[in-house]
């Protein structure tokens, strides 16, 4: 009975093979895109299935990394805020920013990323983290929640 009491640990190891001249930095919201792009959203799968990314950053902006948070359907995935924060804590970021793919095209978001925006930036700003921007991606363009005036 006792082993059933202990409180599991979480165990943080920090390390990485890439130095920090090395990280790219990301400026604005074009930086970002061109990341997701090139590097992270598989270009066979951005219109059939919506998966949500997290980029993190250190207070100099460069990358520390990308996160892969969740993977739905075609018009949803889960955007637990408990998740999105514990990479962001346990991946050292002072900054983050939330991506995800539109498999529909659309560039307008929906209600329900408006909330996962508002209550992440409440989240983050509790652990002395900024949420940066929102980006919604498709294959053919983009929309920032920090260009559109609506991250603050």
């Amino acid at each position: 009975m006792e082993g059933i009491l202990k409180v599991c640990d979480v165990k943080l190891t920090y390390n990485t093979k890439v130095k920090s001249s090395e990280r790219p930095v990301i400026v604005q919201a074009a930086d970002v895109y061109k990341l997701l792009i090139d590097y992270v959203y598989d270009k066979d799968i951005i219109q059939y299935k919506e998966c949500l990314k997290l980029i993190l950053l250190n207070n100099a902006g460069k990358l520390l990394g990308v996160a892969h948070i969740s993977e739905g359907g075609t018009n949803e995935t889960s955007a637990d805020i408990r998740i999105i924060m514990q990479a962001a804590i346990l991946g050292n970021a002072s900054s983050i920013i939330l991506a995800h793919n539109h498999p529909s095209g659309s560039l307008k978001p929906s209600a329900q990323d408006d909330l996962v925006t508002t209550n992440l930036r409440k989240a983050a700003k509790l652990f002395n983290i900024t949420l940066l921007d929102h980006i919604i991606v498709t294959d053919s363009g983009y929309y920032s929640y920090l260009d559109e005036g609506r991250v603050l």
